[in-house]
């Protein structure tokens, strides 16, 4: 299983994420945030309270992701991309 070991939050509700494999991809969470538990996330301040915890990301009401979600379902971007 391929983990996330950094993130970074964009404005556009993005995720800049590197991974274990060394591949840097892109992961829109759009689709998610009128969906459950993830609405807390449309508040741009919170949703940049991102970290790296247990090989996926996290935010400080345990709003997470699988890692197999990250990294199937993004996009691969340029080292240089990654803020």
């Amino acid at each position: 299983m391929t983990k996330a070991v950094a993130a970074t939050a964009n404005d556009d509700f993005s995720l800049d994420l590197k991974f274990d494999d060394g591949s840097v991809r892109r992961f829109y969470m759009t689709p998610y945030l009128e969906h459950g538990i993830f609405t807390e996330l449309k508040d741009i301040n919170f949703f940049k309270k991102v970290k790296v915890a247990f090989g996926t990301v996290q935010w400080p009401n345990e709003q997470n992701i699988s890692p197999e979600t990250l990294y199937l379902e993004s996009v691969v971007i340029s080292e240089s991309s990654f803020a």
